[in-house]
């Protein structure tokens, strides 16, 4: 069969997993999921970042796999240390896109970067997540905090960001900017990284809207966001029993909502693109405006 018939045959086989997903979202994003079972196929192990990973490796529908060392995923990249830029030397890395905003670059700091590279700066709205978890902490009263985030509101708040990523005009152009990168290269044959503080939320996002349009099963995609919750564990552990010992939260474990990953937040953003556009497929197409071009280009260059 020619390539260009089986592309094509492939690119709607990624569509209708885009349609299914925001259709039936209770399929895909309903209640709590079972735990990631197996590690992505590479993660990068680094010194001062901890959910940094290649988007490649993945089966995808009608064979083939996602093409590796083309394009990955990462949390904040402020932290780290000379022998974790010399890992990220051997990535090949061209591009470099940080979602953050300008509060959380205030607090956590640029990203340190191998040379030659220097971030690009497209701030996709947290919906005030960051400066929220900030002021809870900084606030040291326990009665506060509570108020904040207990009682299940610190998980409403994250269900709040989500539909951001949907809605908001700015946030969709600079999503899509990042897919276009993805399927357009970023200057010879460079890869591209892209973060945000975390990386579990807007990238998860991303990560999630990418895998799909490359034909990945939905049910792999929704593993992959959920991977930020193992890679993250142990980190965002530390970082409550410190706050415990230094006396700034009585009850640290209000913050768990904010650090993890939940499949009704995906549902959150799932259901906004149903209601605004009807699918996710539209979504694709009209909010972030990506033709059938850009996604051919997209499975072209990222499957193998």
């Amino acid at each position: 069969m020619p390539r260009t018939v089986s592309r094509r045959a492939l690119v709607g086989a990624a569509l209708t997993t885009l349609t299914a997903a925001a259709v039936a979202p209770g399929a895909t994003a309903a209640g709590r999921r079972r735990p990631y079972q197996d590690p992505p196929i590479r993660h990068v192990s680094l010194q001062g970042a901890v959910n940094v990973r290649d988007v490649g490796g993945y089966r995808v529908l009608g064979g083939g796999r996602v093409r590796q060392g083309l394009v990955y995923r990462a949390d904040a990249l402020s932290k780290l240390t000379d022998a974790d830029l010399t890992t990220l030397s051997g990535l090949g890395l061209r591009r470099v896109v940080d979602y953050r905003v300008p509060v959380e670059i205030q607090y956590d700091g640029a990203d340190r970067l191998p040379a030659g590279l220097t971030p690009e700066s497209r701030p996709v709205s947290d919906n005030g997540l960051y400066a929220q978890m900030m002021a809870a902490i900084s606030s040291k009263d326990p009665a506060r905090q509570e108020e904040m985030l207990g009682g299940g509101r610190a998980a409403a708040f994250m269900r709040s960001v989500y539909p951001r990523f949907v809605s908001d005009a700015d946030n969709r152009a600079r999503f899509a900017a990042t897919l276009r990168d993805a399927a357009y290269g970023t200057g010879g044959r460079g890869a591209l990284m892209y973060h945000c503080t975390s990386g579990k939320d807007r990238t998860g996002w991303t990560t999630y809207v990418l895998l799909l349009l490359l034909g990945v099963p939905e049910r792999t995609a929704v593993d992959d966001y959920l991977a930020s919750n193992a890679f993250r564990a142990a980190y965002d552990a530390k970082v409550r029993d410190g706050l415990k010992q230094s006396g700034m939260m009585l009850n640290p474990d209000l913050l768990i909502p904010l650090q993890e990953v939940r499949t009704e937040y995906l549902s959150a953003a799932l259901d906004q693109a149903r209601a605004d556009y009807g699918s996710l497929g539209r979504y694709v197409s009209q909010g972030l405006g990506l033709d059938l071009g850009t996604v051919a280009a997209l499975r072209h260059r990222l499957v193998d």
